[in-house]
C-alpha cells in the first residue's frame, strides 16, 4: 500500500475521475466537489496524498487519498476559516478518503503518518494538526480513528449548511 505525492502537474483525468469518484461517494463525510473544485483544492493543499494497491497483477488502483493545507491556503471553508481564525501555525486536514473496501487495511493510518512525515519537514514551524468530524450526521467510524490517534475536541461548529461539525485538533508532533 504505497503512499505517494498528488500533484497537479502529473493529474491525469482518469487519476481525478477517481479521486472525485472516492469524495463524492464518501458525502456527507466530506463535501461533494466537482473537477474544478478538487483542481483547486489539491493546488492549496502542500500536502496530498494517494494510496494505492494492486491484486493478482492488475493495474495499480488508487485506494485513498488525503489533502492538506496550511495557514495560507485560498480555501473558503468555514471550517478552515475557524482554524485559521485561532491558530498560526498550524496543518488543516481538508478531507481524507478511503475506499470502503480497503478499510480495515491501516491506509489510514498510513496517510496520517506520511502527513506529519511530510509536514515536519516542509512546514516545520506547523504545531497543531487541526480537523474537524462530522457529529451531525454523526460519523462514529471517524471519531473513533481520531480518539485513537490522540485527537481532542476542541469546540464545536454548527455549519451554514447543517452539519454540526467536531472541531478537532492535537499536537503535530504527536504519534
Amino acid at each position: 500500500m504505497p503512499v505517494r505525492t498528488l500533484s497537479l502537474d502529473s493529474l491525469d483525468d482518469a487519476t481525478l475521475q477517481r479521486l472525485m469518484s472516492l469524495n463524492n461517494a464518501a458525502v456527507p463525510a466530506v463535501s461533494e466537489v466537482d473537477q474544478t473544485r478538487l483542481r483547486h483544492l489539491i493546488a492549496q493543499s502542500p500536502i496530498a496524498l494517494i494510496t494505492t494497491s494492486t491484486a493478482d497483477g492488475s493495474p495499480e488502483e488508487i485506494t485513498g487519498f488525503c489533502l492538506v493545507m496550511g495557514p495560507e491556503a485560498d480555501y473558503d471553508s468555514v471550517n478552515f476559516t475557524w482554524f485559521a481564525q485561532r491558530h498560526e501555525r498550524f496543518i488543516y486536514l481538508d478531507r481524507v478518503v478511503v475506499d470502503p473496501a480497503h478499510h480495515g487495511q491501516g491506509l489510514g493510518r498510513a496517510l496520517y503518518e506520511e502527513v506529519v512525515t511530510r509536514a515536519q519537514s516542509i512546514m516545520p514551524e506547523a504545531e497543531q494538526f487541526c480537523l474537524e468530524v462530522n457529529l451531525r450526521p454523526r460519523n462514529e467510524q471517524s471519531l473513533a480513528f481520531h480518539d485513537a490517534l490522540g485527537f481532542t475536541e476542541v469546540a464545536q461548529q454548527e455549519t451554514p449548511y447543517g452539519i454540526l461539525v467536531s472541531m478537532m485538533t492535537r499536537p503535530l508532533t504527536a504519534t
